[in-house]
């Protein structure tokens, strides 16, 4: 090719891409493919279940960093998870910490609208939440949010 001739499909080019971001489909589609998150999942490495609740959080946009521990005690007490909301995986995304089965999409919610809590929670192993799926069957289950203070409140239901 010679250099007129590839100049002037530059040009063309830069002008097509010029109109399709002017027209804002190169802006959507662009959304559509968002960098996963980053986010590190301290779990044990023989639980079923956070292998599961994993998967729920990479095809929901995450990219989890999985750290493999025998006992969490040390993880949960720096990241300051309260006893009563402990489950059986905590995670750090972000400036926040997730403790147990929490849906993605809750996850998003709290790194876009950035409240003023720790982290949240959904304590136990809740059948029928991410990773505990069990066929058709679920148990309602609250969503839990925590202070630095200590103070926690409902963040969703499910």
């Amino acid at each position: 090719m010679k250099r007129r001739e590839f100049l002037g499909s530059f040009a063309l080019a830069t002008a097509g891409i010029a109109l399709v971001s002017r027209s804002g489909f190169a802006t959507q589609a662009g959304a559509a493919k968002a960098a996963p998150i980053p986010m590190t999942v301290y779990k044990s490495p023989s639980c079923g279940c956070c292998k599961e609740w994993v998967t729920h959080a990479q095809k929901n946009g995450f990219a989890p960093k999985v750290v493999d521990m025998q006992d969490l005690t040390q993880v949960k007490k720096d990241a300051g998870v309260p006893g009563e909301l402990e489950s059986c995986h905590t995670v750090l995304v972000g400036s926040y910490v997730v403790e147990g089965h929490v849906p993605a999409d809750l996850v998003h919610k709290m790194l876009k609208e950035k409240p003023a809590i720790v982290g949240l929670a959904v304590a136990g192993m809740v059948v029928g939440s991410p990773g505990m799926e069990q066929g058709n069957q679920k148990q309602p289950y609250e969503v839990t949010a925590w202070t630095k203070a200590g103070k926690t409140s409902v963040y969703a239901r499910r």
